[in-house]
């Protein structure tokens, strides 16, 4: 076998391999990259019920908050309660926060879930799982750095095209100057 045939197999083979985690990393590297405008990995699950509205303004006690608790159909045990104004309650209970407005009757419980799409996809990105998939993204960095070398080599008849050449000269330009920006 050729030497020309065998860097078109190794980088049409290598290029199959990492399909799958091009995808993972893209993805989820986009998702990471606009941490700022939204949370990639967890959501709020927002839900209201309704209690009686009440007259009630001031300082809450913890039997209210215990009281509060029973009419909503929690168990009588919390972590904490804070009062932001005399009109309002919110308490904690097991990663929850459930928010009470005497004056309407509005109980408004918020949780925090794991977006089921790109908490997996982020959760590999940022090798939270460490052991194994360590080894795992290291082989597929070196898939990539094999994937450009060998299409480097791919050239027609062992001739770089000017094409080629200015493409290959943007793609080592485009990093260096976003460091020489922002480093």
């Amino acid at each position: 076998m050729s030497w020309r045939r065998l860097n078109h197999a190794l980088h049409r083979d290598i290029g199959y391999l990492c399909i799958g985690l091009t995808l993972v990393y893209a993805l989820s590297g986009i998702a990471v990259n606009h941490v700022g405008d939204w949370n990639p990995n967890f959501k709020v699950v927002r839900a209201t019920s309704q209690l009686s509205p009440s007259s009630f303004s001031g300082v809450v006690s913890e039997d209210q908050v215990l009281q509060l608790l029973r009419q909503i159909g929690e168990p009588s045990v919390y972590d904490n309660y804070f009062q932001n104004d005399p009109e309002s309650v919110r308490v904690f209970v097991n990663d929850r926060i459930i928010d009470y407005h005497f004056a309407s009757g509005e109980v408004i419980h918020e949780r925090v879930e794991p977006r089921s799409f790109w908490h997996p996809l982020n959760f590999l990105h940022l090798n939270h799982p460490k052991k194994a998939w360590t080894w795992m993204a290291d082989l597929y960095a070196i898939g990539m750095v094999l994937l450009a070398l060998t299409g480097l080599l791919l050239l027609p008849k062992g001739k770089m095209r000017p094409r080629c050449l200015l493409l290959t000269v943007i793609g080592f330009a485009l990093p260096l100057f976003f460091l020489a920006l922002y480093y």
